[in-house]
């Protein structure tokens, strides 16, 4: 099976110019959709998701394990070519970072731009990094990627990059295995090897995981530092509410593959209008005021991929699911529509029975 691109050439071969307009934002995804064919069938990992990022903004995306958002970011970086068992993945749609459309170009093209014009922070920074060559070393091969310096110049800015993370010792450090790194040190070091050649985009997976309090605070407050020296654009995905409301501009919340809710924090937080993000509220703890209900899970489980529900894929598990006359939320897909002001959302509740629900049911339990 050939990888496609949405103009139906093989993904990695030269693409025509077609009649796709320009890009209005630094980065704009386009109906993006990312499928992993398996023996038991098609995964819609991303299925339809669009969205555009400014330089020196924060995208945070949210939702449970497996709702897309790592295929998502894994797609924009271009590290999506074969699957299971050496099986293409499928992905069309659009995606554009500073005029380049990322889906249709050359392998190579791609090549070039990765480290350079965007990086990515991962999940596991010990996974991420080879165990058998230095941190220094690792930096150093990826700047010199880039740029026509000697291996003393690459070295220099190694040392200079574990300094600015705030890595002690930098000149020693700088020789240590990633295994001799505690936590918090290896994920600041895989923040300077991101930060090795000043990306304009900046994916940081799940940058938080595994740290202690302490140490997320810091790590975040380090990204949002780094985004303001270099005006960076971020896409932070993460499960973590308090990261979100601590550090992002804009939310995206993502359920089976496709956007459910999207906008400005403040609002997300404040006004949100889908029932999957008050069910993500309602599970978050609250630590600035007293507690004196118990936290209100999403009940279910997520939806298979390879069987997303007909209709809204969330209806087997939403309590208003029946409100709706005519069964529509079992039979019709909602499409994104817009609540307010940059705010859009993907549910077949009425206006009046979102606020309705929101004002008098959900805020006050929160």
């Amino acid at each position: 099976m050939t990888e496609l691109s949405k103009t139906g050439a093989a993904v990695g071969e030269p693409v025509a110019a077609g009649p796709a307009k320009s890009p209005t934002a630094f980065l704009e995804v386009r109906d993006l959709k990312v499928h992993f064919p398996t023996d038991d069938g098609l995964v819609k990992s991303v299925d339809g998701l669009s969205f555009k990022l400014e330089k020196g903004q924060t995208l945070s995306i949210v939702g449970e394990s497996g709702s897309g958002k790592s295929v998502t970011s894994l797609a924009i970086m271009g590290l999506h070519r074969l699957g299971a068992r050496g099986k293409n993945v499928q992905m069309s749609g659009e995606i554009w970072l500073d005029g380049k459309e990322l889906i249709g170009a050359a392998p190579d093209d791609v090549r070039r731009l990765r480290g350079r014009d965007m990086a990515m922070i991962f999940q596991d920074p010990l996974s991420a990094m080879h165990p058998y060559y230095t941190v220094g070393s690792q930096i150093v091969e990826g700047y010199r990627v880039h740029n026509d310096v000697t291996k003393k110049v690459a070295r220099k800015r190694a040392v200079e990059l574990l300094d600015r993370v705030g890595i002690p010792e930098p000149a020693k450090r700088v020789d240590s295995y990633p295994h001799e790194f505690s936590g918090g040190m290896r994920q600041r070091a895989m923040i300077a090897m991101s930060l090795a050649n000043n990306p304009q985009l900046l994916i940081a997976d799940e940058p938080t995981t595994a740290l202690d309090v302490t140490v997320q605070a810091q790590i975040l407050d380090l990204i949002r530092d780094l985004q303001k020296e270099f005006e960076s654009a971020v896409v932070l995905i993460t499960h973590d509410l308090g990261v979100v409301a601590e550090i992002a501009d804009q939310v995206l919340v993502m359920y089976g593959g496709r956007c459910v809710e999207r906008g400005p924090v403040d609002k997300i937080f404040a006004e949100p209008q889908h029932p999957y993000t008050w069910g993500l509220l309602g599970s978050m703890p609250r630590i600035d005021r007293e507690q004196t209900e118990r936290l209100i899970p999403v009940k279910g489980q997520p939806p298979s991929l390879i069987n997303i529900p007909s209709g809204c894929a969330f209806h087997p598990r939403c309590p208003y699911a029946d409100l709706p006359k005519g069964g529509i939320t079992r039979t019709q897909r909602p499409e994104l529509h817009e609540v307010g002001s940059d705010h859009f959302s993907a549910c077949h509740l009425s206006p009046e029975d979102r606020t309705r629900i929101w004002t008098e049911e959900i805020a006050p339990k929160l």
